[in-house]
């Protein structure tokens, strides 16, 4: 995909799990850090049952999942 494609659904995938978890983004460098990670996460959990995401909404929806995971478990650990 390359990397300004990882940028982009990184941010995406960020933004959105912020909405989604604590109601507002974390700014534009935090949205890319936590979708990027949330990226490799939801890749991790979806290889383990098997699926694979393939197109941009598919990696975009894997990316955010993972990105809320991140976020759970971070809101757990503090």
């Amino acid at each position: 995909m390359g990397l300004i494609g990882a940028i982009v659904i990184g941010l995406l995938a960020g933004f959105l799990a912020g909405r989604l978890f604590r109601g507002r983004g974390f700014g534009l460098l935090g949205n890319i850090v936590i979708g990027l990670v949330g990226a490799m996460i939801g890749s991790f959990l979806f290889g383990l049952v098997g699926l694979a995401a393939y197109g941009l909404i598919a990696k975009l929806v894997m990316a955010t999942l993972g990105a809320v995971v991140l976020l759970f478990i971070a809101s757990r650990l503090r």
